[in-house]
């Protein structure tokens, strides 16, 4: 139940990390650059903040990727989880092969996850070049939708709605976005966000 999803993300976010740490520098200095001379003081702020700001776009890139392609290991680890912490057996889905026939419907229930955050993050992202609210918003955002991802495991292992998972998010707001942000800065943390799941 942790090992596939664990090798799946190793593997993804080993290969994408390598990929992003390749440009990272050059993206810096050129967001840098375009600081007028009489602003230079401010750059050791911004080398933070964009820091910051990157790794969590980058973090909740990757993990979004992972979580695709894993959904379906994820939803028999949320079963398994759920079995042993409430005691009762849950009837969704049991053993390897059942998870790989959910696979389709997991990779479809995730592309309704990431239409329902593109927009948001479009916004975010418009927002992001004003300093110290792009990195707010980004961490807000994420908090949200870590939120919506890791409930909508053990709800989607009920046959419920998506619609229905965020309007379970919603009503408990403060302690899905508490939940939510402590993933969402797990997974912009390197090496962490391999052991999020």
């Amino acid at each position: 139940f942790v090992l596939i999803p664990l090798l799946l993300n190793i593997l993804i976010f080993g290969s994408l990390i390598g990929i992003g740490l390749s440009y990272m520098s050059d993206l810096m200095a050129w967001m840098l650059s375009r600081i007028p001379a009489w602003l230079e003081f401010i750059k050791w702020i911004l080398w933070p903040l964009i820091g910051i700001m990157v790794s969590l776009i980058t973090g909740y890139l990757f993990t979004t990727i992972a979580l695709i392609i894993a959904s379906p290991f994820n939803a028999l680890l949320a079963e398994k989880a759920e079995e042993l912490i409430t005691g009762r057996r849950v009837g969704s889905l049991e053993g390897v092969g059942a998870a790989l026939l959910a696979v389709p419907r997991g990779v479809l229930r995730e592309i309704v996850k990431l239409l329902y955050y593109l927009p948001m993050a479009l916004f975010v992202l418009l927002i992001s070049f004003i300093p110290g609210i792009g990195a707010v918003a980004w961490l807000l955002l994420g908090a949200w939708m870590m939120s919506i991802q890791f409930v909508d495991y053990p709800m989607d292992n009920h046959q419920l709605s998506f619609a229905k998972v965020k309007s379970a998010v919603r009503s408990r707001r403060l302690s899905s976005m508490g939940f939510g942000g402590l993933v969402a800065l797990c997974t912009g943390i390197p090496l962490i966000n391999f052991f999020v799941v």
